[in-house]
């Protein structure tokens, strides 16, 4: 081979290795694509809704990675790893191994906190285990402990020339007659104690009063502290010290005096001690560190008397006590009702007028002798009662009744409050008197991760010698972590918050910021939308981290539909050119300014040639508003909002600003429980007022449709069971004697059963993957021949699930009921998905749509207030106007719209916005400013105006 072909060559593996190569794609809707994306590159695939985006980056490039992964272990090890199954691709080169970090992963356990998943609080706990300084419960001083020489030092000099008793405690305030006790410790050959503070001589069959707390101390000797006693002293001690495990008590014979000795930590006023503290001590899942009362998780369900009894004006007759309801000829109303003779009420009584010692009894039971008035048993039946009452009643339906109708029941009559006993803290006592620079662990894991950087700060300066040596390197680490939580713009954060509260975009950047600490090289990290929740101001920080990523030699692909994302990608790739099946191609690829020159739907919106217009006039609603007053959730700071209705409200500010505390969990909660009787409680607050004028309350969510492959858009939207009616009256459904039921694939009859009407067959390959195959029965059809032999206009009900929503529409245009609810999905933007679409397959954004759809195609009288919380997640700039024109329709038939929006495009055409902040966290919660677009950019701290003015070019 001559030199010049040995470097083409040389030059072309090079460049091989140095790019990620798909050849032939066919996952979902990829129409048999290649495309090749550079390594060590931060990437950005974007394109519309339902072009095939995440079908290439996880569906195909991250599900090769992982299945090349799981082929490393054994054929014993893969036997237990589930379905991995070989996406439809012909070849895939240069691929690292992928790391995924999508939104969908959101731990949903409420012992999950982002102090937990981040890893900070497993280096706090640590470092409280080592370094932190013991205090007591009881007084406050700082806790002691000695060494043996150290006692006997002690003993010398205080109690020198004194006769003293030397004393092992047995029992430190606990009820128990202690009958074995004494008997074993007279068996040992010790013949006093000292109980409740008086030496007395043991006698056989000695027992205290079991109902009440005592103190118990063994003498184990009595001596005078001198020179010639010093072996005595010394041997007495120890026996005392192996009776009192580890702690002995000394009195002074003549005064009284009382000091405690310990080998552990130890009041030295009180005597109480503490076991040498280990990380499980400050841990809320651990048994040795969690508070008892609540099990660690911080709160515990209580009966609220407030809804068991919700009018105290109302009699029990009327239905004042809730549980009870009206009232009826059953045995508990008689009771109630001899229970009122002997307590001189009535059933027409106010249930406040009734004596306390009476509701004590009806809430909480009694076992007394009543009469019973008119009962089926005769008139004046005298016998002895036992009415266990209604708050154990509702207890014991709440758990030990396997009915979930009775568990629901129950369960609205209880309220989540703080644990009494931790009072949220969620560790046992003892480990909340561990400190450091004056702070227990849960303090430091309350504060936000800005507040906890700044504490940090200097803190070398603020401990003993001791600590830093024994800290120091556990603070560094603990420094590195919080430091990678700031540049991923979550500074507003609290270690103790919850990951099941965290948004799928909050969520995603934890994980984007452990990925940066881990240091990790020549790998392929895939995120999806990490802008999600994430306000204009903090999207260079997170572009900065997701190039700090691909600096430390990394290759980033990221799925993302934001426009400072794409122009600041190393490489860009546009997908489309349509959603569906008229997607799945690559329209254009190359660097972010070859991309702007390809005319693609992007690339025009990109450089201002399409764009979402500003409307000419903003309207000006009904008249007639929604208040609320008072709100304090969170970090809410007493804040009071007016929400102008007939208007598209937006509500902005920045990351943790308060807009989900305000609308999800006060505004939402509140108009659920009153129109619905919702049981989920909302956020503390004062009132509302202007409830009159809407009668119904509907959000849209992101939540998937149904968490199984048998739900998709048409049984959602409800249209399937007119579409199986509309075959159930074909001429030879009903000469076969075929109804609705036949046409569903979730019921015996009409589907196929050997699949079960799921049209996929699970093959178990042993050591290798399961694969999910067509069903050779029906071949993926779903339903038996014979259901199938029943067509309309040609096609069968399988044909018809077939079908995409678009071809659905011309398909039943002559039917208006089924037409219609098609036609709502198509307006939002999916007329690509098909009409039997798994529901598991789509994506935040068309579930959302979905949702919305099937509000839409419902009748709404006007008065309908709708709640989107970031609708445009996983929208393109085609798909946002689209969803816009929709939204508008909405609120032109005079229904009110509130959306909780970061998105420029949303916000500028926004009739009213309520911008909150000025920050994050604690220095959020505050109302900025009120008022239509053109007003709010005039505020000069809010940082929503500030990008505004751009968008509208004032």
């Amino acid at each position: 081979m001559q030199e010049t072909e040995l470097l083409e060559l040389t030059d072309e593996l090079t460049d091989q290795e140095e790019k990620i190569v798909v050849i032939g794609a066919r996952v979902h809707n990829l129409q048999n694509i290649n495309v090749e994306i550079p390594r060590n590159k931060l990437t950005v695939i974007t394109g519309l809704s339902g072009s095939g985006k995440s079908s290439l980056a996880f569906d195909t490039i991250y599900a090769e990675g992982q299945r090349r992964y799981i082929e490393t272990f054994s054929a014993y090890a893969r036997s237990f790893l589930g379905n991995m199954e070989r996406p439809d691709v012909d070849k895939i080169t240069g691929l690292s191994p992928v790391i995924s970090i999508e939104q969908k992963t959101t731990n949903k356990n409420p012992r999950s906190t982002v102090g937990t998943v981040t890893e900070i609080y497993d280096f706090l706990r640590l470092l409280y285990a080592r370094a932190a300084e013991a205090f007591s419960y009881e007084t406050g001083e700082k806790m002691v402990k000695y060494t043996d020489e150290q006692i006997l030092k002690l003993i010398n000099e205080q109690f020198a020339g004194q006769r003293i008793l030397i004393m092992a405690p047995l029992v430190r305030g606990r009820k128990g007659h202690y009958r074995e006790l004494f008997e074993q410790t007279r068996k040992k050959g010790f013949l006093y104690a000292r109980i409740d503070g008086e030496v007395t001589e043991l006698k056989p069959n000695m027992r205290v009063d079991r109902y009440k707390n005592h103190f118990i101390e063994i003498v184990v000797d009595r001596l005078a502290v001198e020179e010639g006693s010093m072996k005595r002293l010394k041997d007495s001690v120890q026996m005392a010290m192996k009776q009192g495990h580890g702690v002995c008590l000394i009195m002074d014979h003549d005064s009284e005096t009382l000091k405690y000795y310990s080998r552990q930590l130890m009041c030295p006023t009180t005597g109480i001690s503490y076991n040498e503290p280990a990380p499980h001590n400050f841990s809320f899942n651990s048994p040795q560190g969690a508070c008892h009362k609540c099990n660690g998780l911080g709160q515990i369900a209580e009966i609220d008397l407030e809804k068991i009894m919700p009018d105290p004006a109302m009699s029990i007759a009327k239905g004042g006590i809730a549980p009870l309801g009206p009232h009826k000829n059953t045995l508990i109303f008689w009771q109630i009702e001899a229970l009122g003779d002997k307590y001189g009420f009535t059933l027409k009584t106010p249930v406040k007028d009734i004596p306390e010692e009476a509701m004590n009894a009806i809430l909480y039971g009694t076992s007394e002798r009543i009469t019973l008035k008119n009962s089926p048993l005769g008139s004046s039946v005298n016998y002895m009662m036992s009415y266990e009452g209604i708050v154990k009643y509702i207890d014991s339906q709440r758990d030990d009744n396997p009915s979930k109708t009775a568990q629901k029941w129950a369960n609205q009559f209880v309220r989540e409050q703080a644990c009494p006993e931790c009072h949220g803290h969620r560790l046992k006592k003892e480990s909340l008197y561990f400190k450091i620079d004056g702070k227990n662990i849960s303090e430091l894991a309350q504060m936000d991760v800005a507040e906890l950087k700044a504490w940090f700060d200097g803190l070398e300066d603020r401990i003993t010698d001791r600590q830093r040596k024994i800290g120091t390197e556990v603070i560094k680490e603990i420094r590195t972590r919080i430091s990678f939580l700031l540049d991923v713009g979550l500074e507003y954060l609290s270690l103790d918050r919850a990951s099941a509260t965290l948004s799928g975009g909050e969520s995603q950047r934890i994980r984007l910021a452990t990925q940066i600490g881990s240091q990790l090289v020549n790998v392929l990290y895939i995120l999806d939308e990490p802008s999600i929740g994430l306000h204009h101001r903090d999207n260079l920080r997170l572009i900065n981290s997701l190039e700090k990523l691909r600096d430390t030699g990394n290759s980033v692909i990221v799925v993302e539909h934001d426009k400072d994302m794409m122009l600041s990608a190393d490489y860009l790739v546009d997908m489309g050119p349509f959603a569906g099946r008229h997607g799945g191609e690559i329209v254009a690829a190359g660097t972010p300014q070859e991309v702007l020159k390809a005319n693609t739907l992007t690339s025009k919106y990109l450089t201002g040639e399409h764009q979402i217009a500003v409307p000419e006039k903003r309207r000006k609603g009904n008249g007639k508003e929604l208040k609320l007053v008072g709100c304090k959730g969170h970090n809410l700071k007493n804040v009071d909002v007016s929400f102008p209705l007939g208007r598209l409200i937006c509500v902005t500010g920045v990351s943790g600003s308060g807009k989900s505390s305000l609308i999800n969990g006060t505004l939402q909660p509140i108009l659920s429980q009153h129109f619905f009787n919702s049981l989920k409680d909302p956020l503390s607050y004062e009132k509302i007022e202007g409830l009159q004028h809407i009668d119904k309350v509907v959000q849209v969510d992101q939540s998937p449709l149904g968490r199984t492959p048998r739900s998709n858009p048409v049984t959602y939207t409800g249209v399937f069971s007119d579409i199986r009616a509309l075959f159930a009256q074909l001429p030879e459904a009903k000469i076969r004697g075929y109804k609705p039921g036949r046409f569903s694939f979730n019921v015996k009859g009409g589907r196929c059963e050997d699949c079960q009407g799921g049209g996929l067959k699970l093959i178990e390959m042993n050591f290798l993957p399961d694969v999910y195959v067509h069903c050779d029965t029906c071949n993926g059809k779903r339903y038996n021949r014979e259901t199938l032999e029943v067509r309309y206009k040609g096609k069968s009900i399988s044909d018809v699930l077939d079908m995409t929503i678009n071809q659905g529409v011309e398909f039943f245009e002559s039917l208006p009921s089924i037409a219609h609810k098609l036609r709502t999905l198509q307006e939002v933007g999916l007329g690509y998905i098909t009409l039997g679409q798994s529901s598991t397959t789509l994506s935040g954004g068309e579930s959302q749509r979905v949702k919305l759809a099937t509000e839409l195609a419902k009748k709404d009288t006007g008065k309908t207030l709708y709640i989107l919380d970031e609708p445009t997640t996983g929208l393109h700039f085609e798909d946002i106007r689209v969803l816009l024109e929709v939204l508008n329709k909405l609120v032109d038939r005079g229904n009110t719209v509130i959306v909780i929006e970061h998105n420029m495009d949303v916000i500028k055409v926004a009739d009213h916005i309520i911008d909150l902040g000025p920050e994050g966290g604690r220095g959020g919660g505050q109302v900025l400013i009120t008022g239509t677009p053109e007003v709010v950019v005039k505020n000069k701290s809010s940082y929503t105006a500030m990008y505004l003015k751009n968008e509208l070019a004032l």
